[in-house]
């Protein structure tokens, strides 16, 4: 066998080149993580004046909140995708 039968990859996959290459892929998925952080990040902060309310219940109102980000921005992925398949399917050939 000669050394050029080895597999070597074309180009050095680092993290941030393959975060990149997924958000060009689907956009909208970065997006919903975004909010998600921001949704947590905001509940944290409320934490410290939630008044009377019950730790489980303002942990419970930020889950809710954060997972609907998230699906909101996958199904607004999901449903730009089936535009640009089925209605306006001219723009994918540019």
């Amino acid at each position: 066998m000669s050394s050029d039968d080895k597999w070597s990859p074309g180009e050095e996959d680092t993290p941030f080149s393959k975060l990149a290459r997924k958000s060009r892929e689907a956009p909208f998925v970065p997006i919903g993580f975004a909010g998600f952080i921001a949704v947590v990040s905001y509940g944290l902060y409320k934490l410290k004046y939630r008044g009377e309310q019950k730790m489980s219940v303002h942990l419970i109102h930020m889950r809710v909140a954060a997972q609907g980000l998230v699906v909101g921005a996958i199904m607004i992925g999901v449903i730009y995708s089936m535009y640009q398949d089925y209605v306006n399917p001219q723009s994918k050939k540019k």
